[in-house]
């Protein structure tokens, strides 16, 4: 099974999916995207670790996400990788501009491939203004159509909205 887990800043994404990789039973590695480069966000990295399962794994990886998540796959695992958007912002931000466009295809490539239940977590942008610079707008535009791919090979997709889950798309098998 594979699911995105879309919403905005603090609507309850990460509790939602980390309720999804305990209710799994299977042996669950959390993918931190996340970097520490200042005190807030060290805060916020912190408020995470603190919120999730000491039994669980963790792999912190900004940038190589496909190759990250083809070495911790395994049958009877849940891979719970938070979150997209900030891998999304590690490469826009990357001094390689190709390499954007090089971990996203390899992460569309990589996910059906991938065995055991996968749970994607990512902020949904598209919902306000458009955003004043240019950079702002590639990430914009760059989070909605990867968002557009992964919701068409995930099997479920949910959007939460003030800790609230709303599934938008189970495939069950």
């Amino acid at each position: 099974m594979r699911s995105l887990i879309l919403g905005g800043v603090r609507s309850g994404k990460t509790r939602h999916a980390q309720s999804l990789a305990e209710a799994s039973g299977l042996l669950v590695s959390y993918v931190a995207t996340a970097q520490a480069g200042d005190g807030e966000m060290a805060s916020r990295i912190a408020h995470h670790r603190a919120s999730r399962p000491v039994n669980w794994q963790l792999v912190e990886e900004p940038l190589a996400l496909a190759s990250t998540l083809h070495a911790v796959a395994a049958p009877g695992r849940c891979i719970l990788v938070d979150c997209l958007t900030l891998w999304l912002s590690n490469l826009l931000l990357f001094e390689n501009g190709s390499r954007l466009a090089a971990e996203r295809d390899a992460l569309l490539a990589t996910l059906p491939t991938l065995p055991g239940e996968i749970i994607l977590v990512s902020n949904e942008t598209g919902l306000g203004v458009v955003p004043l610079g240019e950079l702002t707008r590639r990430y914009c535009d760059e989070a909605g159509w990867l968002h557009q791919a992964l919701a068409a090979q995930c099997e479920r997709v949910v959007f939460t909205v003030a800790g609230l889950p709303m599934v938008l798309k189970e495939v069950t098998r």
